[in-house]
């Protein structure tokens, strides 16, 4: 009797006076909708800065690069391909929320969480048992090669609860509750600061208290999360006895997901290419990379906060029908994502080299990353139209295009080019331009795409029939 009490509450359609997504003010809702994603994107990030803070003045530029460097980009390799993946659920929820389809939005939820949790499991294995491998096929440092090990086998011992946080915050996030996932992520990242600084410069663990303290974050934002999912009143609450693969919905999700997964995992291939090119240069210019990494991500929380914001208003919007305010969005968006990638090219320039202090010492670590910021903070604002427009492709279901564009311009070309020209001109400089280039030519691709406007042509509501 409950179930059918429950599964009448679901099959309620959203009222459209709730959604102002689909009705409100474009810019200003675009605005409410981006600062609680910028936000927390800032607070992901300060994660990891953290870590690299504390390592970095507590144990030395050793650790700093150990959970840097050739780590992240291994890390990013492996969950950036589930991210992507994941993001196939976000849309296809944010479509189904516009329409006001409520059982297509449980089905969708319920899959993307049986998704999280399988993906996940598949991950953590992966993950440790390839650690030791990769990391010498990306020619680490010697030095490095123990407490690098140590951090991701930890780090993927607790990947569970952090594909549960991604895929619950983008569940939020598909229906409009940009906040909710803001809220879990403050409380989450101040944990793993105190964590950090209790196991790191208390207990002295090393890099092994980073990774730990990470893992005890991450799985406190996912139980919050989930929670929060499990308490809503709407269409999209979650039951754990109803955690399933929906055949219909997850072919949806996969066919949206898989080529931004594919997209992402290109990405960080051709940038495995780079960090390997980057280990050639010794430790201190691995260091020099991993902080000006940090340094790097103030503008790409930024950026990512608008394209997910303009995948989720456009994907709404288009479930809705509303084609007016989804090219309205994009060029209102676009332009808010230039103006702020002039602005981060400014404050990066200007200051960057003063920032560097937080995570270094070192002069010799300090004037090398000074040359990479003088290189790529400039070009920014060339990155800008990849994310906004394949973003808006994303959105309306339209993923393989993107990731093909995305995958020539940016990832191939950028492997031709460290392939071809760095050992010409065997300089950092020469590795750092790849950027630049690669963000020119792949936006240059995406307008052309976007003024031919295909990317309206598709449809992804009405390929999984009603769950009965």
């Amino acid at each position: 009797m409950s179930r059918n009490m429950s599964d009448t509450k679901i099959q309620k359609k959203t009222s459209p006076q709730e959604n102002q997504i689909t009705e409100g003010v474009i810019w200003k809702q675009l605005l409410l909708f981006f600062f609680p994603i910028l936000f927390g994107t800032f607070f992901q990030q300060l994660y990891n800065t953290a870590d690299a803070v504390i390592v970095g003045n507590f144990v030395g530029k050793e650790a700093l690069a150990s959970v840097g460097g050739p780590t992240a980009v291994l890390i990013n390799l492996l969950v950036g391909f589930f991210v992507g993946l994941s993001s196939g659920a976000t849309v296809i929820i944010s479509q189904h929320f516009g329409a006001g389809l409520s059982q297509k939005v449980s089905d969708s939820v319920h899959t993307a969480i049986a998704l999280a949790l399988a993906g996940g499991a598949v991950l953590m294995v992966i993950g440790i048992a390839i650690a030791p491998w990769a990391l010498r096929a990306l020619n680490t440092p010697a030095e490095l090669m123990g407490p690098s090990v140590t951090y991701m086998k930890i780090y993927f011992a607790g990947v569970i609860p952090a594909m549960l946080y991604n895929i619950g915050s983008g569940i939020l996030r598909a229906v409009g509750d940009s906040k909710k996932p803001l809220y879990f992520l403050i409380t989450a990242c101040l944990l793993n600061i105190v964590l950090d600084l209790v196991f790191v410069a208390v207990l002295d663990m090393g890099v092994a208290g980073v990774g730990i303290a990470t893992v005890i974050a991450q799985t406190a934002a996912a139980a919050l999360t989930v929670g929060s999912l499990m308490r809503t009143r709407h269409s999209y609450r979650l039951y754990p006895k109803k955690i399933r693969f929906h055949r219909h919905i997850l072919a949806s999700i996969l066919r949206i997901g898989l080529p931004a997964g594919l997209q992402s995992s290109m990405y960080s291939i051709s940038n495995l290419l780079i960090q390997s090119s980057i280990n050639g240069f010794g430790t201190d210019t691995v260091a020099a990379w991993t902080a000006y990494g940090k340094l790097d991500s103030i503008y790409w929380m930024i950026i990512s906060a608008y394209g997910v914001s303009i995948t989720t208003f456009v994907g709404q919007n288009f479930g809705a029908g509303k084609m007016d305010r989804v090219k309205k969005s994009v060029r209102i968006c676009t332009a808010f994502a230039v103006s702020t990638s002039l602005l981060i090219s400014f404050i990066v320039l200007r200051y960057g080299t003063t920032l560097l202090l937080l995570f270094t010492r070192d002069t010799n670590v300090i004037e090398i990353c000074a040359g990479m910021i003088r290189n790529i903070a400039p070009a920014y604002v060339c990155y800008v139209c990849i994310e906004i427009l394949s973003g808006t492709c994303r959105g309306c279901g339209d993923s393989v295009t993107p990731t093909l564009l995305t995958c020539f311009g940016v990832c191939i070309l950028r492997i031709l080019w460290i392939t071809i020209m760095v050992p010409l001109r065997t300089e950092v400089s020469t590795v750092a331009f790849s950027y630049p280039l690669t963000w020119t030519i792949t936006s240059l691709l995406f307008i052309i795409y976007y003024k031919k406007g295909k990317w309206m042509k598709r449809n992804t509501l009405h390929n999984a029939p009603e769950s009965k």
